[in-house]
Formats: C-alpha cells, structure tokens, sequence
C-alpha cells in the first residue's frame, strides 16, 4: 500500500486496465444492458421539475454556478442587508433570458421568469420594473430566493431529523429501496461539533434500530468525531475516535442494525483503518455482520485497501465509490510539492479503477459489495460481471440518479440503498453544492447524459480502452508537482501524513546538530565588505547563465541537506517542524525562480532608435550590497535576499538576525558549495552594532532589509547622513496591522481554520500573520464562540514534537514585551490557553477591542485582537484599516464576488487574501511585500525584484560615423 501511494500513474494503471478489461462477448452484452439503462436514466431526467432544473442549469453556464455559489450561502446569512448584496451579486449578471421557455417543464420555466425578475429587482439596470415595485421588491425577492433554497434542500436532503428521514423514506416513490442516514455535518472544528456529532449518530442508530427489519443503515465520519483528526495529533485521535467508533458499533451491532465509516481525503487513510481494524477486531462485535467502510475508487491505493479489509477475517461491508475530494487532494499535492499525486488525474482512468476494485469485490471471500454509482456502463458491467448472484447492493446520493435502479429493484430483484443526508438546510448546503460539482463536473456521467451533443456510443465509451490509448498517462494539463511553475523546479516536501515519514523526520531532526559546525573567525563589517569589494568585479563579469547555474545548486543542496537544515530552524528559532520544511523549501523556491528570472530579464535589451544608431539598455551588479535579515525567516529570507543581490551581479554581505546565526553560516557555506566565491558572499553576523557599521559603510551600494519599521527607518536615516555618499537603494519589508475582514456570507468553519493558521501558526512570528480580525456584527458571537473552541485544541510545547502546534517566542525580550501587553489588556480578554512551565511560551490570547480604531501597533505574537463592523460598511472598513498607514496583508472572507472586487480596489496592501489563509505566500504566485510604513517594494519572490538590485545603463552607439550605415545602403527597391 505504502509503494502504491504516489506511484506514477501509468505503473499503477497497467494491473488495473487487465482486471477492469472485457471480452469482446461480455462488452456486446454490456452495451446492450447499458443502453436499456441509459433510456431509462433519461426518461427520469425528464420526468422531474428538479431533473430538468438542473439540466438546464449546468455547471457549464455562469447561470449553473451562480445559482449554486447562491445555495451554498444564502441560509446561513442572517442579515437582510447582506442577503440582498449576495442576491444581486448572483442573480444580478446572469443571463437568464436566454433560459427563458427553453426547458420542457412549466415548473422549471416559471422559475427562469422568476430568476430574471429578480435580476430585474435586484440589477443596475432595473428600468422601469425596478422602479415599479422597489418598495417592496427586495425583501421580496429575499423571500422568493429563501423558500427556493430551503426547496433544493428538500430535494438533497432525506429529513432535517432522522425521524423525518424515516418517514420519508417510508413514501411510495421509494418502495423497494433501503437508505443509508448520513447525519450531515462537516468536520468538527471543536470539542463541542464532536460531542454534538457523536450524540447524533447515537440517537441515528437508536432510531433506525427501532425498526432494523426496514432494512436501513447508518454511514458515520470520523473527521466529525474528532476536531483534530490528523496524522500529527496521530496519539491523541487514533485512540479517542476507536474508543467512540467502538461504542457506536457496539449500539448498532446491539440492534442488528448496519453502520458504515465513510471514506475521507487520502491523508487520514492510514488512521481509518488503524480504527476500523482495531474495532473490526473486537471480540464483542464477533457475530455481527453489519460493519463496514467506503473506499473510493480514485485513490491508487483503493485496490490494496480492498485487499486489506478482506484480509480482515471477518464479513465487511465495503462501500465502493469513485471518490469526493479530487480537487483538493490534488491542490494539496502540488502546495506541499510532493512527489506524485494519491489519485488518478483524469476521470477514465478512475473509471477503470473502480471496475478493477468492483470485480475483486465480488470475488473476495470476506467482502459483502455496495457499488455507489450513477454511470449506466458501470452498473451494467457490475451486472454482467456478477451473473446470477444477488449478493451486493448498489448505491445512489438521494437526489441523483434517478430512474437507473427503480426497474432493476422492482422487477429483477436487485438491492439498492439511497445514500440519505440528515439534517437542517443551512447546514445542508455547502455539503450539497460540493456533491452537486462532483457529479456535475463536465467530465461526469451525469453532466454528459444531460448533453444532448454526445451520441450514446460516446456516453458509453469503454474507459479501459480510453486509458490504454494513452497509455495510462497523467492528464497533460496537471502536471507533476515539481513541474508546476514551467520555468523553475518546485521545491520539493515531504508527505508528513505519512506517519512513519513524520516520525523519521522528526527523529533525524532531533539527533541532527544543534550549529552549522564551522570554525571560521566572523570578520566585522569593515573586513568583510573589504572582501565583497574587492570580489565584486570578478563575479560581476561571470555570465549571467552561470550565476543563474549556481543558483540552481544552491537550491539543489538545500534540498539535499533538508534535514539538517530543518534541524538548525527547530532548535534555534524554535519553529516547528511543518514551518521548517517549508522554510527550507521556500529558500530553495526563491533560488530557483531568481535564476530563472534572471534568464530572463537580465541580458541586454536592445530599444528602437533612428537608422545608424545602436540603442541597448544593460542591467548590472551595483558593487556590493548589504543584506540583513529577520529571526523569523532565518533561511528562507536571509537567503532570498542574498540569492537575489548575487544573481543580479553583485557581491554580498549578508547579516543573520543574532538569534539566528548557525542557520545562516549553513546557508553561506552551501553557497560557497555551490559555487558563489567565497569573498562575493561573506557571512557577518553580530548585534545591532554590527547592521549599523554596515549600514553606514560608504562602499555598500544597497541595502535589503527585512524586520521592524523603526529599523527601517534608521536604516534610511543612515544611508542619507553622509553627504558625500552616492544614493543608495534600500529594499525595506517591515511588519503590519494585518486585518481579516468577514462578512455573514461566509463559512464559519472555514473562517475558524484559516484565523487560526493565519494568527498562530509559527506562535505568531510572521510579519504577515493575522493581528485583527474584524466580524461582522451579526455572525460575531458564533464565529468566536467556534473560535475558542478550536484555540482549546491547540498543542504548545516542544517544536521537536510532531504534535506541537505553537512554539516558544524567540527571545526573552520578546518574551517580555508580549507578556506585558497581556498582561495590560487582561480585562479585554476574551480567550487565553494556559502555557507550559518554563520555555519562552507566550499563551495564545484573543483580545476584544471596542473599537477597530483602537490597535495601532503591531504585536509580533501568538495575540489575536478581534472587532466588529455593522453590514453595508465593508468600503468604510477598508478605508478605516488604510488610514492605520500599514500596507502589508489584508484578507477578506466572504461569498460576495463585488465584495472581493470593492477589496481590491480599495484595499492598499501589498497581499490581500480572499477566502483563505493570511499566511504562506508562495514564491512566483504571491510576490511579498508591503507599502506604507510595511515597505518599499518590489516585492519579494516577484517579477520586478532583481531590476532594483541593478544598475541601469544605456548605451547608445553613431554606427554612421564609422562608415555610413551598410544595412540601410544595401536596402533593395522594395519591389519596384
């Protein structure tokens, strides 16, 4: 399973495509079954108002995903005023005219005319109507759009309790069929979510045992019974939720009722089958038959798992689906920068993995099959592959695929279960639209069967041929994680979801040295940019290409070196192992794409000119340039700046923060490895005496600095005292009043996750973590009650330790300061954890302001200080964090589209960050920097970067005066 994980595709996919092959014979009789079964698919989807909707409304059209990004958030919305923003915003530019009288259903027409009087109602161009019915036209169509939504709930969703489900199931239309209860909820982000999940799923199973004759089931997910479901916290969760498992297995095998455990993203695969083994195993369960799991079929380990539950000795229940998560599996693989993806990049050859994983099923001595699809060629594989057995049942999402089971259960006797969603509406509806994508995404059987271009023969085309004729390949257009970028190698991770990769990192980290291991004497500054200066010319005339090469292997030997490196980061500026990784990967990042950039925009450019005239403009080194860096980015800053200067052509000193400086001395010695001579780049560490000499020396020709706005200040007080000094260039990026601004729109469990990576990831100590988070009055109170409950879960302690989550703050002094501020802001406090004794641990604290107006310093630590602002004064409130003078990161969490453009144009911050974290800016994608007093720009990892290290010549040449100009002469009669 482990050598199955991120094996490349076409070596996963040979084994699979001969398992999942037909004989000529049993794909003749295939199609024919398939094409009966696609009729029947088809009359369905035009016998329902909502089948016809939908298809009218694909995904595909701007209408599609309008209305589904409208569903996904409009119940959770509390306030009429922001109800009415998210209204115009969805309805307001959709074409809706072009749907009208188009649909075979009076139903779904009617709704067209109401879509576009609402886009009259709530649209810039109202005209006349608008103005007819404005009084009453907004809370109108508020209303309208309200009961819609709560009607598309109805139609996913079994019962908002699951006695409701019960019932409903109970109803003619589903005779014949059995239900699987889902009790809806995403991921606890709490102790509070988990408690409250797991007394559902309780009362589920005591409820559908009532009357386990009926035939009903429950699926249970484990990510809703732990908030911490990850492989770091592996000792605290595996346990807890194998205890919680077992009890609830322990009730359903009580009422002979069956329980599955739901499939979830492929990093916790590991986890749940250490549970599910664990209580498959319990000698109380012995007897018992209803237990199972779902294995989803795009995962290239899902064979192996097959195999493995029926190794299990004993009956399972395995529920074979193609699989939920695909596209965030796939982000995450390429942000993590891992060496291949978990899963099949393209649809068919998903396809084939599951008709390999369903015929191992049915021939599995221990497995009892559940086939969860709604693609007419693969429920008529499974038939012809299964003969004359009955021993299985398919599945179907409640809502979709209707009409391709109702003949097979009630005239030939197959089994069938509906697979049930339970709950209330609003919390129903950010679960409904991912499952709407999935199977409405274009490359579906169920966005293609409602495409009326494709011929049957296309609908049903065989995908193990489909994937043989490429070989088994990965789709072209997502390429390998290291591919990414095109013109620069991503770095590379390490997969930390891997529990024995994460445990073997963390052992080589701690028995890694503590120092860089180098004896040589530090020169100070005068010294050391004597050495640089008389470096410069040498190393300023190497060709470009060979300092971009040079680069290149600095980047390779970081990669080569990540453990010790990672090791020097955890032990010196006490940063985590996660935040060491990306530490050094992000050096590496920042190597590579200078090198690249300097490929590119370095050489000589010639400019236009009149005839006889030689016009080049020439980038070059400046001479020596000082470059002084932050405790917090010890690595990846210190040598960002530095690669940066030398690459330009210039000759480096370059000063580690003097907490830091064994990183920094293992930096400088790779890049003496690497290549860079040893005087064009000389190590200078030392105090704030040590900046200062270096900053006044005469001969430093520009200055990268990266730390606190005073500094920066002094900085260019400095560079400006001797008169007799040439100006001198400082890059300056300093700190900021980092808001989070969120509005009512948007998803609190979202919001929760993304404030806590952005607020107290690295305990704070990133200049653009999140200090201010400003809550629409209306969602505030939940939104912070959530919040506190996921900072309770929050690991202190060791940054050594896997599980930790929040170092120690660098230094006494910082230490001290935090505390004290803490300490004066007590009566404000609304949430602080305890701390360890002893260690620097500052206790995470979040801080209530009466008023946003009321921070006006940054505090560089693990203090989270939280405001409100009033609906409709989204503009006011950008304007507000402006006026602050910071310029460095802004986020915006909301559903309204105008809302992220309003941020855009108003929001004067180098990163703004819309529906994600703060932190993590990704060298090449999200170039770093402030303005204001946040810096100077350019920004970091960005296009512009290497042009201010450089001097800018032009060079302008008479050719005329040396003979006249011989191409112009020379020139034919055009044609005459």
């Amino acid at each position: 399973m482990v050598a199955l994980h991120r094996a490349s595709e076409p070596e996963v996919l040979k084994p699979l495509l001969e398992r999942a092959r037909l004989t000529p014979d049993s794909r003749r009789r295939v199609m024919g079954h398939a094409l009966a079964l696609l009729a029947d698919l088809r009359a369905a989807q035009n016998r329902g108002w909502v089948n016809q909707f939908l298809q009218e409304y694909r995904l595909n059209s701007s209408e599609g995903v309008a209305l589904l990004s409208l569903a996904e958030a409009f119940l959770r919305v509390p306030d009429p005023e922001t109800a009415d923003l998210l209204i115009a915003d969805k309805l307001g530019d959709a074409d809706w005219r072009a749907h009208a009288g188009r649909s075979h259903s009076v139903l779904v027409n009617s709704a067209t005319w109401g879509l576009m009087l609402g886009r009259a109602v709530v649209g810039e161009q109202g005209g006349v109507l608008r103005r007819l019915i404005q009084r009453a036209g907004e809370p109108f169509v508020r209303q309208a759009v309200g009961a819609a939504m709560r009607l598309m709930g109805e139609v996913f969703v079994m019962g908002r309790t699951i006695g409701e489900a019960m019932d409903r199931m109970a109803r003619p239309e589903h005779q014949g069929f059995t239900a699987s209860f889902d009790m809806l909820g995403e991921a606890a982000r709490t102790r509070e979510d988990a408690e409250r999940y797991f007394e559902s799923y309780r009362n589920a199973i005591r409820a559908v045992g009532a009357d386990a004759a009926a035939g009903h089931s429950v699926s249970v997910k484990l990510s809703a019974l732990h908030p911490r479901y990850e492989v770091a916290q592996y000792d605290r969760c595996v346990p807890e939720l194998t205890a919680m498992l077992a009890d609830l297995a322990a009730d359903a095998a009580a009422l002979g009722i069956p329980l599955t455990v739901d499939a979830e993203e492929s990093e916790r695969l590991e986890m749940s089958l250490d549970i599910i083994g664990d209580v498959a195993a319990r000698p109380g369960l012995k007897g018992w038959d209803g237990f199972g799991m779902a294995v989803q079929a795009y995962g290239k380990r899902a064979r192996a798992v097959i195999g493995w539950a029926d190794a299990l000795g004993r009956p399972m229940n395995v529920r074979l689906v193609k699989g939920a998560y695909w596209d965030s599996e796939i982000k995450r693989t390429q942000v993590e920068g891992l060496a291949d993806y978990p899963l099949f990049t393209r649809k068919a050859a998903t396809d084939v993995s599951y008709l390999a994983c369903a015929r191992d099923m049915l021939q599995a001595k221990n497995i009892v099959p559940a086939f969860a699809s709604h693609n007419a060629l693969t429920v008529a594989t499974i038939l012809e592959w299964a003969g004359e057995t009955r021993n299985f049942e398919f599945q179907r999402l409640h809502g979709m695929g209707e009409g391709l089971y109702e003949r097979l259960v009630r005239e030939q006797g197959y089994r069938c279960r509906v697979y049930a969603p339970v709950g209330g509406h609003r919390d129903l509806l950010a679960y409904l639209v991912r499952r709407l994508l999935e199977n409405g995404a274009n490359s579906s059987f169920v966005h293609q069967l409602a495409d009326e271009h494709l011929s049957e023969e296309e609908l049903l085309a065989d995908p193990v041929e489909k994937i043989a004729a490429v070989g088994g390949t990965r789709h072209p257009s997502i390429p390998l994680p290291v591919d990414l970028f095109g013109e620069w190698r991503n770095s590379g991770g390490i997969d930390l979801s891997v529990r024995e990769v994460l445990v073997q990192t963390a052992q080589g980290i701690a028995a890694a040295p503590a120092t860089a291991g180098t004896d040589a004497a530090d020169p100070g500054a005068a010294e050391a940019v004597d050495r640089a200066a008389a470096a410069f010319r040498d190393w300023a005339d190497t060709p470009i290409d060979d300092r971009a090469a040079i680069l290149e292997r600095l980047a390779d030997l970081l990669e080569e070196n990540r453990i010790p490196l990672m090791a020097l980061a955890v032990k010196e500026a006490f940063k985590t192992i996660p935040d060491a990784l990306g530490e050094v990967r992000e050096a590496a990042d920042f190597c590579r794409y200078y090198a690249a950039r300097a490929r590119a925009d370095l050489w000589p450019v010639a400019l236009p000119g009149p005839t006889g005239e030689r016009n080049e403009l020439h980038m070059e080194g400046r001479g020596v340039w000082a470059t002084i860096a932050p405790w917090n980015f010890p690595l990846a800053i210190f040598l960002g700046q530095t690669a940066a200067a030398l690459v330009a052509g210039n000759a480096v000193v370059a000063k580690p923060a003097p907490q830091t400086p064994e990183i920094a001395r293992a930096a400088v010695a790779l890049a003496h490895r690497a290549g860079v001579p040893q005087d064009a780049l000389v190590l200078c560490p030392g105090g704030p005496e040590a900046g200062a000499a270096l900053v006044a020396d005469p001969r430093v020709a520009g200055v990268a600095f990266t730390g606190s706005t005073a500094t920066a200040r002094r900085i260019a007080r400095t560079l400006l005292e001797d008169e007799r000094r040439p100006l001198v260039p400082l890059i300056a990026e300093t700190g900021g009043i980092n808001a989070m601004i969120v509005d009512s729109t948007a998803l609190p469990e979202q919001v929760v996750a993304d404030v806590i990576t952005s607020a107290f990831r690295s305990a704070g100590q990133r200049c653009s973590a999140l200090r201010l988070l400003l809550l629409q009055d209306d969602i505030a109170e939940g939104v912070i009650a959530m919040l506190k409950g996921a900072m309770d879960l929050l690991v202190l302690g060791d940054p050594g330790d896997p599980a930790t989550d929040i170092g120690p703050v660098i230094d006494r002094a910082a230490y001290d300061r935090l505390m004290d501020y803490r300490a004066a802001m007590e009566p404000q406090w609304i949430k602080s954890l305890p701390a360890p004794a002893g260690g620097l641990f500052v206790p995470p604290t979040l801080i209530r302001l009466a008023d946003m107006d009321a921070l006006n310093q940054e505090w560089f630590g693990p203090i989270l200080h939280v405001a409100t602002w009033k609906a409709g004064t989204l503009g006011e409130t950008i304007a507000r964090m402006n006026a602050k003078g910071y310029g460095l990161t802004m986020g915006l969490h909301s559903r309204i589209a105008r809302s992220g453009e309003l941020a855009e144009a108003r929001a004067r911050v180098g990163n703004l960050y819309i529906n994600r974290s703060m932190i993590g800016a990704v060298v090449g994608s999200q170039p770093f920097g402030g303005e204001g007093h946040s810096g100077t720009g350019p920004k970091a990892g960005g296009p512009h970067y290497l042009q201010r290290f450089c001097a800018e010549r032009a060079v302008s040449v008479d050719t005329t005066s040396a003979g006249g100009n011989a191409t112009l002469l020379s020139l034919d009669e055009g044609g005459i």
